[in-house]
């Protein structure tokens, strides 16, 4: 009996069996045309499709069967975290079959090439080389005569068409001159066999694909990141104050929940007891944690610090902040349009032009009357085939890609894919978060200014702040750890929104804010009140510290900004390239990093969602958008950007949605991947390039036009070997990349 699937107005199916940015528009084009569906886009890069129903009542196992009819399938399940699962072990299950198929291939393609132009005279040579290349052909290439069998049926081609063609061809024409060379001598002429070509091209377009495969992997796991962010179990607080573990599942508005130190918060709400800091860090970027007490706001997926807390539940399962993350990420890679390869867009009209092409010339040939016409006609179409083989034409793009990658990981710039690589010397807009970007990341003393110049008041300081729980604390802490050893306070008192006390020797010593110092009455010193304006106009929080009776010292902190950070922006302004700062601080600070760095567009206090809608934004005004971000926060923009770079010191989801990783702090690295992008695009276009003029030479000659001038007709062997070459010239140019400046 078929299940039923909750089907809402708009869903994603994990999609198998694609091997080509050809097999998603057939995909596409076959779910569109289907009973029921309004629209049907298809995510080549990560192998799903999202459908708009036209009635909710419609049941996708149709939509399987039609897909499976065509050599594809859908996954359909209820919960999308199990139809995500099992996506991704059906992709691990291909990968490894994948890599096991390459390195069978080329196991057996070497010797034939080593026979073929080493030891063509062996005994047996041609039954030997038949022996081999048999089950590269059709056991490990019967993939490309079943996807270029599934394009028939439906009247379109792609490479997979050509490459079984042209496979097929060569090891039957191969096949039939080494069981029956007499047909051959027997008309005075050489019995070519082609095994090595039909091994090669199979070998090397498997390398191809398993590169391909290698890079859309990790497709998922920033979304599984995500969901793990939220607790399995949280402790419920029952109405006779007794505590209950219950699933997160289980949780319903209004329910209390106690979150304890460490631990994650499950659900949106409310405090309504308890106070402690909680680390917000993937909502608002901001790496100083916030203070929380009765009445203030928590988030699902943040990090409670040191203390305990219960809170009221308000918003559950997909209502949360967290889960509108995840939806918004899901979205943003779902509905981008489907990765178009350009060699498939060429293929769609080569691959049918070559097939014309040879059959004209046998034609021509046949009915040419000349002496042993057949033959010639034989001969000649099989040559088109073999020197229009798109080995060239497959290897364009990849070898020229591996070495862009290699030469950015050599360089701090790890890239996921080769869309990205391919597109981010086109942009034109960057969008930069300013925490942990622009800045360090990290809250630190900047500067300092002590009323007495000794080491007993700065002891009790430390002593004090190693015990306090504020998160500026630390900050205090690690400055003058380097210096002295702390004198531990006998107690501590917090003073809610102003500061800290700490009693030492009976006497009391005050850390916070001008709030504190003010209550105490204590007068501030004329130079001590011109360095604070000083560092306020710098967007510095101060720390004041003071006993009873007079100010002992000030502090600054702030999130310093990397060294390279202005130098970077200035060479990303020379390439004509906007730079938008996005922030969750406030406007001055905000402002100042802008003002140190030389950015002119800049926004503060922003949501995730914010951020993702900045960049629709700048999208919907023509600009191709990269956004460059390090936290969790950014994980819905980075998502939404054409082009997504995260810095690698920062959240392993902000690292899974992106396309490059910086595994650096230097901000330098993103110029230098925008120059790695256009050297690595212009090599592509130069392979491709001369893999057409080959062709576009090469295909005439072999069909026989200068036969008629000069009496040239090419040998198949020739042609094979022009295949060859032409593959090495793509690979050779590709090298050149890897020798190039970023700078």
């Amino acid at each position: 009996m078929q299940k039923t699937i909750n089907t809402s107005k708009v869903k994603t199916f994990p999609v198998t069996g694609m091997s080509c940015a050809a097999c998603a528009t057939s995909v596409e084009k076959a779910l569109n045309a289907a009973n029921g569906v309004s629209k049907a886009e298809v995510n080549y890069a990560n192998a799903s499709v999202q459908i708009e129903f036209d009635t909710p009542d419609l049941q996708p196992f149709d939509l399987k069967a039609t897909l499976n009819g065509i050599g594809y399938d859908l996954i359909v399940e209820d919960d999308e975290d199990v139809a995500m699962e099992e996506a991704e072990q059906q992709h691990s299950r291909e990968f490894k079959k994948l890599t096991r198929q390459t390195i069978g291939a080329a196991a057996l393609t070497v010797p034939i090439m080593v026979i073929s132009m080493l030891f063509p005279e062996l005994p047996y040579a041609n039954w030997i080389m038949m022996a081999l290349a048999l089950p590269v052909v059709s056991l490990i290439g019967r993939r490309f005569f079943k996807s270029a069998y599934n394009q028939l049926k439906h009247r379109t081609t792609n490479m997979d068409t050509l490459v079984a063609l042209s496979t097929g061809i060569a090891f039957l024409f191969s096949f039939f001159n080494t069981v029956y060379p007499q047909f051959w001598i027997s008309r005075g002429l050489e019995a070519h066999v082609y095994y090595e070509a039909s091994a090669a091209i199979i070998t090397f377009i498997l390398l191809g694909k398993l590169l391909e495969e290698k890079a859309k992997s990790n497709t998922s796991s920033a979304l599984k990141k995500l969901m793990g962010l939220q607790p399995k179990h949280v402790i419920r607080v029952i109405e006779n104050g007794d505590e209950e573990k219950i699933a997160i599942k289980d949780v319903q508005v209004g329910d209390t929940l106690l979150v304890k130190p460490g631990e994650r918060i499950p659900v949106d709400g409310m405090v309504i007891k308890g106070e402690s800091y909680v680390d917000e860090s993937m909502i608002s970027g901001e790496p100083i944690p916030l203070q929380k007490d009765k009445g203030a706001p928590v988030y699902a997926g943040t990090i409670n610090q040191k203390g305990s807390f219960q809170f009221k539940a308000e918003k559950v399962g997909g209502e949360t902040v967290l889960a509108l993350i995840i939806k918004m990420v899901k979205q943003a890679q779902g509905t981008k349009a489907p990765v178009q390869n350009l060699v498939d867009k060429v293929a769609a009209v080569f691959v049918p032009t070559v097939l014309i092409i040879s059959v004209i010339t046998f034609l021509v040939w046949y009915f040419s009357g000349a002496d042993q016409a057949f033959s010639h006609a034989l001969l000649a179409a099989v040559t088109v085939l073999v020197i229009a083989c798109p080995c060239a034409l497959g290897l364009a793009t990849p070898t020229a890609i591996m070495v862009g990658v290699g030469k950015g990981a050599e360089n701090n710039i790890l890239v996921k894919d080769a869309e990205s690589l391919e597109r981010a010397h086109l942009v034109n807009a960057l969008v930069v978060d300013k925490t942990g970007t622009i800045t360090e990341g990290t809250p630190q003393v900047v500067e300092s200014k002590w009323m007495k110049d000794d080491n007993a008041s700065k002891s009790v300081l430390l002593g004090i702040e190693s015990q306090s729980g504020h998160p500026l604390a630390d900050a205090i802490v690690s400055s003058l750890n380097k210096e002295i050893k702390a004198i531990q306070p006998s107690s501590i008192e917090n003073i809610p929104g102003r500061g800290i006390v700490g009693m030492v020797n009976g006497i009391s010593y005050y850390v916070g804010s001008s709030a504190l110092i003010h209550d105490l009455t204590i007068k501030m010193p004329e130079e001590i009140d011109t360095k604070v304006k000083e560092w306020e106009q710098k967007a510095y929080t101060v720390v004041y510290y003071s006993n009873t009776n007079e100010l002992l010292g000030v502090l600054a902190i702030s999130d310093p900004i990397k060294e390279t950070s202005k130098r970077a922006i200035e060479n990303l302004k020379q390439k004509n390239i906007e730079v938008y700062m996005l922030t969750g601080d406030n406007e001055q600070t905000a402002r100042a990093v802008a003002g140190s760095v030389g950015i002119n567009h800049f926004m503060s206090q922003v949501m995730p969602s914010d951020k993702a809608e900045f960049v629709k934004k700048l999208q919907s005004d023509g600009k191709l958008v990269a956004m460059v971000g390090d936290g969790i926060n950014d994980a819905e923009a980075l998502a939404q950007a054409d082009i997504s770079i995260a810095m690698g010191k920062g959240s392993d989801i902000a690292i899974d949605v992106a396309k490059m990783t910086l595994i650096t702090s230097d901000l330098m690295a993103i110029p230098k991947a925008f120059t790695l992008s256009k050297q690595t695009v212009n090599a592509v276009k130069q392979n491709l390039f001369w893999a057409f003029v080959y062709n576009l030479i090469g295909i005439p000659i072999a069909a026989g036009v200068l036969y008629a001038y000069n009496g040239f007709l090419l040998n198949p062997m020739i042609a094979a070997a022009a295949m060859a070459f032409s593959s090495v010239s793509v690979v050779l140019n590709s090298l050149r990349v890897k020798w190039k400046s970023l700078i």
